[in-house]
């Protein structure tokens, strides 16, 4: 069973920075590509950003120049640096495997605030 968990979510002044991690288990983590997604109160799920297996990636143009993904495929983990923060990134954030089926995890809270 593949199980995703994301962590390092929290609160922060606008202008900030906070890194996200998504520890993935189960899986054979080096060949699937991996995102990220948000969800503000009353909105739908919003892509953020997208790592393929050879690293490539791409954003969501909201968080361009700002936010960056990576992956450590030795430690089944993707991260999200996120800097500059705005009180629309407000958010629970998920991590999510592009395998069919897909695989979430269950997210981590992001509250930017002053």
């Amino acid at each position: 069973q593949v199980q995703l968990v994301e962590s390092g979510g929290g609160l922060v002044q606008p202008g900030g920075s906070l890194r996200l991690s998504c520890a993935a288990s189960g899986n054979i983590f080096s060949i699937y590509a991996m995102s990220w997604y948000r969800q503000a109160p009353g909105k739908q799920r919003e892509f953020v950003a997208f790592i393929e297996s050879d690293r490539s990636t791409n954003y969501a143009d909201s968080v361009k120049g700002r936010f960056t993904i990576s992956r450590d495929n030795a430690k089944n983990t993707v991260y999200l640096q996120m800097n500059s923060l705005k009180p629309e990134d407000t958010a629970v954030y998920y991590c999510k495997q592009l395998s069919v089926p897909p695989y979430w995890g269950k997210g981590t809270q992001v509250f930017v605030s002053s």
